[in-house]
């Protein structure tokens, strides 16, 4: 029966993710990939517990996945979101004219 509530709850939030992000509006998305880079920090420090619990193998092993892809995500997102904000940056007078 635990089996199905977890799989229930896996459903919901997938399906709620989805309905949540595609109602974004686009102005939104770096702000929103930020908060979503700090809770991928939060991310890692569960999966250290889990990694370092040794409690079983299985849960070792899951916890160093999830601490690699995790960390993936930190630090793809912030890469994503420098790169998103310098597009807004003003450019050099100096740059300008090397170009022409």
């Amino acid at each position: 029966m635990e089996a199905v509530l977890l799989g229930l709850v896996l459903m919901l939030s997938i399906f709620l993710g989805f309905e949540l992000i595609s109602k974004v509006p686009a102005t939104l998305h770096t702000p929103l990939m930020s908060g979503a880079n700090a809770i991928s920090g939060i991310t890692i420090v569960g999966a250290l517990i889990s990694a370092g619990a040794e409690i079983q193998p299985l849960s070792t092993i899951l916890g160093a996945l999830a601490v690699g892809f995790a960390s993936i995500n930190v630090v793809g997102g912030y890469l994503v979101t420098n790169r998103m904000l310098s597009m807004f940056k003003k450019k050099d007078s100096d740059q300008q004219g090397d170009q022409s």
